[in-house]
């Protein structure tokens, strides 16, 4: 996919959370998605239990692959060095997906009588192996997204870049978020390093989003790897509705099982300079569950006609955490809407219509016009 028809996912795909908001999580493994199943871990059933927030978009069908991932099997060798069993199970982490997204507050610290509603939401995306290094690995994910509307068509494949997550084992400093729209860098003791990876996750327009340190386990029933103590900014199904707080604080767990992995958070909802500190706690699980023989061309077209112009992105970006410690945005990108200027230049990319040096300048003005400079 390239030029306007990108753009034009782009916009339906990261502009409408609604898009992303499905009834019934959706389409299950070989069924139309057309039967819905709710939220089940909620708030105590009753009258007035809070119905899940979220769209009524249905997906199109798709096939679950049951059978141990090739992956899986290579992370299961006997006598593997703990680094490489370390790297093979973030590479397990690679591949097709059916996507569910719950997220749950269980308690609120406010006095409020109110019970905030869940959320749930899905999406079909493709996650490739961007970079592979012994102690260097780089996953992108890809949304391809096809929605099957009130008459029964299938909508066009939509595709968006959608995150990406780095991995480095006992790496000298950590980029961790402060509030504020502010990163900095800090140094890493070397107790803190030994063993463990660091995780990177980034923007869809790859701007800093947080980082954290921790370490894998593996047993014959899963690999699993849980952070510290992480501060992030707010995801869009929080800011688009909430402003009572400031920013996420928590862990992540990712675990790989042999049909996929899960991400699950415990998040406190932090405010910014208020007499109290917490408004709630939330609960949120991510099910990445592989799909059998899915068609993801447009992803995989997408993903190749862009790729070079996000690792240019990317390399400036090292650039500017070469010179600086710390770095402060005119504004969380995603809120702003700056990240539209850097998605417009992968489009021109895609096209053909820039490139080299041009495209390196226009990619450090956008970065300047966001504070990062």
């Amino acid at each position: 996919m390239s030029g306007n028809c990108y753009l034009g996912a782009l916009l339906a795909l990261v502009l409408s959370p609604l898009l992303l908001a499905a009834e019934g999580g959706g389409a299950g493994a070989g069924s139309s998605g057309s039967v819905a199943s709710r939220y089940t871990f909620s708030w105590p059933v009753g009258p007035d239990a809070p119905a899940p927030r979220g769209g009524t978009t249905r997906g199109a069908p798709v096939e679950l692959d049951r059978e141990p991932s090739t992956q899986w099997r290579a992370l299961q060798q006997a006598d593997l060095a703990d680094r490489e069993r370390d790297r093979r199970a973030i590479l397990a982490m690679a591949g097709s997906y059916r996507v569910s997204f719950d997220f749950l507050e269980v308690t609120a610290y406010t006095g409020n009588d109110e019970r905030p509603r869940p959320y749930q939401s899905w999406g079909t995306e493709k996650i490739y192996v961007d970079r592979d290094e012994p102690g260097h690995v780089s996953l992108v994910h890809v949304l391809e997204m096809r929605i099957v509307d009130a008459e029964g068509k299938l909508s066009e494949p939509m595709v968006t870049k959608h995150w990406r997550q780095d991995w480095l084992y006992e790496p000298e400093s950590l980029i961790e978020y402060q509030g504020d729209n502010r990163w900095t860098r800090r140094e890493l003791a070397p107790a803190e390093r030994k063993g463990s990876w660091a995780q990177f996750v980034y923007q869809v327009d790859e701007a800093p989003r947080y980082g954290s340190i921790g370490r894998w386990e593996h047993n014959a029933a899963f690999s699993s790897w849980i952070s510290g103590d992480t501060a992030r900014p707010l995801p869009r199904r929080e800011w688009s509705v909430r402003k009572d707080y400031a920013l996420l604080r928590g862990t992540n767990r990712h675990t790989v099982v042999p049909t996929g992995w899960i991400q699950e958070e415990n998040n406190l909802k932090q405010t910014a300079g208020a007499a109290l500190p917490y408004v709630g706690r939330e609960y949120g699980v991510a099910r990445y569950e592989r799909l059998k023989d899915a068609d993801f061309a447009a992803a995989d077209a997408h993903y190749a006609e862009t790729r070079e112009f996000w690792k240019a992105v990317m390399v400036d970006w090292e650039r500017y955490w070469l010179r600086n410690d710390a770095v402060t945005l005119g504004a969380h990108s995603d809120q702003s809407g700056a990240f539209m200027e850097l998605f417009q230049l992968a489009s021109e990319f895609a096209a053909g219509r820039l490139k080299g040096a041009e495209m390196e300048a226009k990619i450090r003005a956008t970065h300047a016009r966001q504070g990062a400079d």
